[in-house]
């Protein structure tokens, strides 16, 4: 099964078809429409063949990356003033439209990646399914629509990496597989064991809060060991507190492994200075954060920073507007970028950055051309997507897009078709050696959980290109 045999599945949907094949995409309206109707769970799953009589597609792995960060842009920032610049009489001055090589770069608005843009790739030629805050957010965490078969259970893909490297941990790595920094809007564990949940963590100077007991540490500890062996009869499926025992206890072991712990405590502390050159702001400590952790190697292989005030439907060109998310990216993304490439990695002749794949998105993108009549931008499929590190070879543009960004004019990479959401899922977990076209037979459910829905099919596929 291609994508085009599940288009025209899609499109059996007669009432819907001219909003697909229109760029409307899903409103909210449309969305709780097809509910009301019954047909959002044929719609979404775009399920045309059982998936035990479909061929198994053999996966491109490129297993550059030991590490992944991926940046979550809440409220979807328009592609057309930042990623896939589109210049005209809107077009404040101060964004300085700028030729870097063969990208055209708002280098006012974005001038430390401007300084990056060696070490990074924009895909231009990227789409999203719908156009529902919500809906779509959480679509960009489990690589799949939220209203299809299996997304109730679903884990965020941070989850996912965390467990497939569970299996390398050494025991001094004490740190969760997956790290939440300012995250608050984030898909957990699904239906995964408890370890593998996001550690959210907000960034503080001092480090990581609540590491230590008031009554100190060996009398913690002794509590600590008594707690274990009352409860230890009791951590199985047979105990009389049912199924859950062992996961309960190993959260808690897990922890308890980062109290009174040095070296984790000092992944999470910075100064003021440090803080300053990445922005002095809650991005930027994140990012901060997030260099300190790839340093550390002490577990963690996936960490996701969120960085909101996207929404732009009015004003966008004001300092209310796209300024302030635009420069907090900016000066967190671009240091970075710019350290990890400066500090060798405990591999011969690479740095961190060779090892790390950084991804930065939004759910979708933004309306095109003269903004609307509040001078803001409304929602819109088209989009774009920031990947450095890990080998991407940088300094271009993937795809391109019509004179506005409407929509896509060359894919620009091998398969020829619009870029999705699920096709950069691939692409994280080829990186970073995880085969994306698992299917898992652990769901409570039974029915055969995929990493990434038809892409064993050959529906999704990683973004290939980005490494030649």
């Amino acid at each position: 099964m291609n994508r085009k045999e599940l288009l025209d599945a899609q499109n059996r949907l007669p009432e819907y078809r001219q909003s697909l094949a229109g760029g409307e995409g899903f409103s909210r309206r449309q969305f709780f429409k097809l509910s009301a109707l019954g047909l959002t769970g044929f719609f979404f799953t775009q399920a045309a063949k059982p998936l035990e009589v479909l061929a198994q597609t053999k996966p491109r792995l490129e297993s550059t990356a030991k590490n992944c960060i991926f940046i979550h842009l809440d409220g979807a920032p328009s592609h057309v003033d930042t990623f896939d610049l589109k210049e005209g009489s809107w077009t404040p001055k101060d964004f300085e439209p700028t030729t870097i090589g063969q990208v055209r770069w708002p280098k006012g608005l974005l001038p430390k990646l401007a300084e990056q843009l060696p070490n990074f790739a924009v895909v231009r030629s990227m789409s999203a399914y719908a156009l529902v805050h919500p809906l779509a957010q959480i679509w960009t965490q489990i690589g799949r629509n939220p209203a299809s078969g299996l997304s109730k259970i679903a884990p965020n893909i941070g989850a996912v990496a965390a467990l497939e490297f569970e299996s390398k941990r050494t025991p001094n790595q004490k740190l969760p597989g997956f790290i939440a920094l300012n995250a608050g809007n984030i898909v957990g564990r699904g239906y995964f064991a408890p370890e593998f949940a996001p550690f959210g963590v907000a960034p503080n100077p001092a480090g990581l809060s609540n590491s230590t007991n008031p009554v100190g540490e060996s009398r913690f500890t002794n509590r600590y060991n008594m707690l274990q062996a009352l409860d230890s009869e009791n951590r199985n499926s047979q105990s009389v507190i049912g199924v859950g025992g062992d996961e309960m206890a190993s959260a808690y072991n897990q922890a308890r492994g980062l109290m009174y712990n040095a070296e984790v405590q000092s992944v999470f502390q910075y100064s003021q200075t440090e803080a300053a050159t990445y922005g002095g702001n809650g991005f930027g400590n994140a990012c901060l954060v997030a260099r300190n952790i790839i340093k550390g190697d002490l577990g963690t292989h996936f960490i996701q920073i969120n960085l909101g005030g996207w929404d732009n439907h009015n004003g966008i060109y004001t300092p209310q507007g796209i300024y302030n998310p635009a420069r907090a990216l900016d000066a967190g993304l671009g240091q970075l970028i710019a350290d990890l490439a400066k500090t060798p990695s405990k591999t011969a002749g690479k740095s961190l950055l060779d090892e790390t794949l950084i991804v930065a998105m939004g759910e979708f993108g933004r309306t095109v051309g003269q903004p609307n009549n509040q001078q803001g931008r409304d929602h819109f499929l088209q989009m774009s997507c920031l990947f450095a590190g890990a080998g991407v070879r940088g300094g271009r543009a993937i795809g391109s897009t019509d004179p506005t960004g409407a929509s896509t004019m060359d894919p620009g990479w091998s398969r020829n078709i619009t870029i999705r959401p699920e096709d950069v899922f691939c692409t994280i977990y080829s990186a970073l050696g995880i085969d994306y076209t698992t299917i898992r037979q652990d769901d409570p459910f039974k029915r055969g959980f995929e990493y990434v829905p038809y892409a064993s099919q050959d529906v999704y596929a990683p973004i290939d290109v980005l490494w030649t």
